[in-house]
């Protein structure tokens, strides 16, 4: 027979399992390490709200831009490894190494990959002031005002500062690589008449062009993109072997619960499935991918590092 002692000993051994909590039990952070406004921010900012309904949880996001997503992602790293904080990449990310020796964490070890979450082409546009109509008209322009031409980036190692600095490597052209917080701020000046040219979303510059305030001269993709109809490639258009996509990935911390993984995963393939979500990005200029599982994710950033790398190696961009 059980004595009262061990009668009420037995609720208080099953305590704790009866205590644990089920994830997610509070809200989630998505950190976005580039500026408000930014194509990778507008992305972040769908999928978050998407993956909060599905959740059941707010998924607050949060921009920590700098130093090409170092700043948030390093901030990031700081957080505990339970679930609860995501990030969100670009093709920044897989250089944050190569840009600077360093950074404290490797874009494939340090980060796990768990969506392949969207793509677009860049665009390539100038202010209507500069006296070219097509791409082979701002490469003879260029080849006139050499350091004199500027052309807006954000911080060293974004999307758009490697996608600038490919173009003048390929291209054999010299201009002013003009650096901003984020890429906002160079558009801003780009309409404003005080930056020549850029390369970036056609989140931001489409909507600019359709309106005339830039003018669209090309696509930074190996084929023409439908949401850009009548530009060509700038592979096409006189630089060879030019190809620029931007892209996002979701990417969890090592040592994260694996049912909190499995959860974040499970959620954020079936909002980029999701058709509402599709359409939502597209309005926004960008594409999801056919496959977006952790694999492809993990395989994609692999070989952005090995692309990238050596590319950041010749320009001499390194600190």
């Amino acid at each position: 027979m059980l004595s009262r002692r061990s009668l009420f000993a037995v609720p208080l051994l099953a305590t704790p399992a009866l205590a644990q909590e089920r994830f997610p039990s509070r809200p989630l952070r998505l950190i976005i390490p580039v500026g408000v406004g930014g194509v990778t921010d507008v992305v972040g900012r769908i999928l978050a709200e998407a993956m909060a309904q599905q959740l059941g949880r707010p998924v607050v996001p949060e921009a920590i831009p700098g130093a090409g997503s170092r700043v948030g992602a390093a901030a990031f790293m700081r957080l505990p490894a339970d679930g609860y904080s995501f990030f969100i990449g670009t093709n920044n990310h897989p250089v944050m190494k190569a840009m600077d020796k360093d950074f404290a964490f490797d874009p494939v070890t340090d980060f796990v990959p768990f969506c392949l979450a969207a793509k677009q082409p860049f665009m390539l546009a100038v202010h209507p002031s500069v006296p070219a109509q097509d791409l082979p008209g701002l490469l003879a322009w260029l080849r006139q005002q050499k350091d004199a031409a500027n052309y807006g980036a954000t911080n060293p190692g974004a999307s758009n500062h490697l996608a600038g600095e490919l173009f003048k490597q390929l291209s054999g052209t010299d201009f002013t690589v003009v650096p901003y917080r984020t890429a906002a701020n160079a558009v801003q000046d780009l309409v404003a008449g005080r930056m020549n040219f850029t390369i970036d979303s056609p989140t931001m510059l489409r909507p600019l062009m359709q309106d005339g305030r830039v003018r669209g001269l090309a696509v930074t993709g190996a084929d023409r993109s439908a949401m850009l109809p009548g530009l060509p490639t700038i592979a096409e258009s006189g630089v060879p072997g030019y190809d620029m996509t931007a892209w996002q990935v979701l990417f969890a911390k090592p040592g994260t619960p694996p049912e909190a993984l499995a959860l974040l995963t499970e959620t954020a393939l079936k909002v980029v499935a999701d058709p509402a979500v599709k359409e939502r990005l597209l309005r926004a200029g960008v594409e999801t991918w056919a496959d977006p599982s952790p694999a492809a994710a993990r395989a994609h950033v692999q070989a952005e590092v090995a692309r990238w790398a050596p590319i950041v190696a010749r320009m001499g961009l390194a600190n």
